[in-house]
């Protein structure tokens, strides 16, 4: 292609202007830079190598961590125009030569391929006969040993740059440290490549954190009250808890579905296409659902179990309001949450070095947990940026109380001493309680615990009072999980000084609150869900139905044809003629020429 970086943008794409460092990025990439990227989900990564790859002679390689994805993101290119295709272990032999032959021919702009594809020696040869524009790396991250994400196949990604080194290559992620920053730099050769880090806020999206009481139903009367009929994401720890609760959801007239890597592939790939394809679908899945899904209309983004670390809970909420509109970010997490990762982190099988960096990790999650101040302040200090209060966070939007929980953690600390000085026993949280209210159970009965000093000290704090401070003790590393995978709780080095009045706690309040019956939230939408006024309403509506008829003749989720907000515009604007509709955003050249005179019968109908 012949034409400018800025042409490109607006005749292909559709787009007026280039957003932050996008054009800084491109420019320097069709150069011949090679180039660092960290743009927060929704930030425009993609165009970051899309329009380079268009503007630069050659074929642009894309190196995209999941197959199933790749099929939708050539459709969405192939709407636009774009001379799209893949290669990965989905296709035929056919399939493959075709793509192949097009490649050396020179008719492809871009080509999506799988790491463990393109490091196969016919791929590599492929490659080395064909013109190259760039490279592009996507999901960087995946490089880092440390991240949640690791894929072992892209650490030899870095033969790039000693077989192609005239070729610019770009490595992109939506989060990453300095640490893993350096990491990514490191381990595939881009040391000297210059890196651009936008700004990792995402306004739009609201954070909110729960104190966890029986929380399916409070899931449920979350998605009921504020997000009925919505698309979302649900993330869970276990494969069992992914299968039970959406069950549960589908029990209570959700429309949910499954994802885990223990599922058929076929059923997997199945539920996968569902989700991107039909509107209102909630997934259910652990972390391996969500990698390179583009899908901009998810509304909220629910973990009903606690992330490991605050960077791979930034990388799944920013999976929701990809299209810049209002979503929602909820976290419901408890006590048993933290028992469970501190075991987890004592039973893993790595060094002390290992188990001290996923330490850390989690602290700097639970931090983020139980925070006074502002959420999005404390995530974004995590990579090292600095905001003020955001007014969008339950923290800002209902500030909590802080209350001197001294004396509270001085009773149950004495109480883990007492029983290991005095009997040699370790329990777990929930006997704790027991003896603190006085509660004489059976197993208080058994182990004649009445006859403790501490029985019945704390009857003044409820059990759910109670599990907060033992909550916050073990977030504060001020109790320790065993390491023999009992659950039961142990002092720290750092008790001594709470136990003999050195050291004042300072813990959030929860407040007491019973789970509502999800009859009783009513199907009322959040109060930032988008309406437009009038007869512009219907129109979009109208225009939704007419897009889901042409995607669905195509084969291709809604949002390839054209994103709610491109719709939304259009049923404000009301454009009359085919050049009103080329200064809508998101219509490019293309799309005006194929679905113009179609949108122009919706409005006027």
């Amino acid at each position: 292609m012949n034409t400018s970086s800025l042409e490109t943008l607006q005749q292909v794409f559709g787009y007026d202007s280039f957003r932050g460092d996008q054009q800084a990025i491109i420019d320097h990439v069709v150069q011949g830079g090679d180039a660092l990227v960290l743009m927060p989900t929704g930030g425009g990564k993609s165009l970051c190598y899309q329009i380079p790859a268009l503007v630069r002679p050659g074929t642009g390689v894309v190196i995209s961590p999941l197959i199933a994805l790749m099929q939708d993101q050539v459709d969405a290119l192939l709407e636009l125009g774009v001379r799209a295709a893949f290669l990965n272990s989905s296709q035929d032999w056919r399939t493959s030569r075709d793509v192949e032959q097009a490649f050396l021919a020179g008719e492809l702009d871009l080509l999506y391929v799988a790491p463990e594809r393109l490091l196969t020696d016919r791929c590599l040869d492929l490659l080395s006969s064909g013109r190259i524009s760039l490279f592009a790396i996507d999901e960087a991250h995946c490089v880092s040993q440390w991240g949640h994400d690791f894929r072992p196949e892209y650490l030899g990604l870095s033969l790039l740059h000693e077989r192609w080194p005239d070729v610019p290559r770009l490595a992109l992620t939506a989060t990453a440290t300095t640490v893993t920053r350096r990491e990514i730099a490191q381990r595939l050769a881009l040391d000297d490549a210059p890196h651009f880090v936008a700004s990792f806020d995402r306004p739009n999206i609201r954070y909110r954190i729960i104190e966890k009481n029986e929380v399916r139903r409070q899931l449920l009367a979350f998605i009921q009250a504020e997000h009925k009929g919505d698309c979302g994401i649900v993330y869970c720890l276990s494969r069992a808890r992914v299968e039970e609760t959406a069950d549960f959801l589908c029990q209570n007239g959700i429309e949910a579905l499954p994802y885990h890597a223990g599922l058929n592939p076929a059923v997997r790939a199945a539920n996968q296409a569902r989700f991107l394809r039909e509107e209102g679908m909630v997934m259910v899945a652990t972390i391996a659902f969500g990698m390179g899904v583009n899908k901009p209309d998810v509304r909220f983004v629910a973990h009903i179990d606690l992330p490991k670390s605050v960077e791979g809970y930034y990388q799944e909420t920013g999976r929701a309001g990809r299209d810049g509109q209002p979503a929602n970010a909820w976290l419901a997490y408890g006590l048993q949450d933290v028992v469970q990762q501190r075991r987890m982190i004592n039973e893993s099988a790595g060094d002390d070095a290992f188990r001290r960096r996923l330490g850390a990790q989690l602290d700097a999650m639970l931090g983020l947990c139980e925070t006074v101040t502002c959420r999005r302040q404390r995530l974004l200090a995590y990579f090292e940026q600095t905001i003020g209060p955001c007014g969008n966070c339950d923290t800002c939007l209902e500030p909590p109380q802080a209350w001197d929980g001294t004396v509270a953690a001085q009773k149950i600390l004495s109480a883990v001493y007492r029983l290991w000085r005095e009997r040699g026993q370790r329990f777990g949280a929930g006997h704790l309680i027991d003896i603190l209210r006085g509660k004489p159970t059976d197993r208080i009965q058994q182990y004649q615990h009445e006859t403790m000093t501490v029985f019945g000290i704390g009857a003044d704090l409820s059990e759910q009072a109670w599990r907060g401070v033992l909550r916050q003790l073990l977030a504060q590393s001020l109790l320790a999980v065993d390491h023999e995978g009992y659950g039961t709780l142990a002092l720290t080095d750092a008790s001594r000084a709470v136990l003999k009045g050195e050291r004042t706690l300072m813990f959030r309040r929860e407040p007491e609150k019973k789970v509502r019956s999800p009859r009783s939230t009513g199907t009322a939408k959040s109060k930032d869900a988008i309406v437009l006024p009038g007869e512009a309403q219907q129109r979009f509506e109208h225009l939704r139905t007419w897009r889901s008829e042409v995607a669905r003749s195509h084969g291709v989720p809604a949002y390839v044809i054209f994103h709610d907000a491109t719709l939304r515009e259009i049923a404000l604007t009301c454009p009359q003629t085919l050049d009103d509709l080329g200064g809508i955003s998101g219509v490019g050249v293309r799309k005006r020429d194929a679905y113009g005179e179609e949108l122009l019968r919706c409005v006027r109908g």
